[in-house]
């Protein structure tokens, strides 16, 4: 792949991650489009093999969001109990 395909590949997924981001998603998601359709234009086998092989990535990541859903929770709850018992414990302190 020639440098300046390279470039505007990047700069297309790059632009269209922060336009995605910061609430222009339309405009982000055509820019994100547009520089995969000419990556896939330069390598149509490994688009198809991601192609085919995208049920199994879908899984994937959804066990990984899952996970770090779980964990998230669970930080949350371990905060909580910190913060009540902190609490608990100087209320004990500066009330007599």
């Amino acid at each position: 792949m020639q440098n300046w395909k390279k470039a505007l590949v990047c700069s297309a997924v790059g632009a269209g991650a922060v336009l995605a981001l910061s609430g222009r998603r339309n405009v982000g998601i055509a820019s994100i489009a547009g520089g995969l359709a000419l990556l896939a234009s330069e390598y149509p086998e490994k688009f198809e093999a991601v192609w085919e092989n995208a049920p199994e990535y879908v899984n994937r990541a959804t066990q990984i969001f899952a996970t770090l859903s779980r964990l998230s929770e669970r930080f949350a709850e371990d905060a909580e109990r910190r913060s009540v018992a902190a609490y608990q414990q100087f209320r004990h302190e500066y009330s007599e």
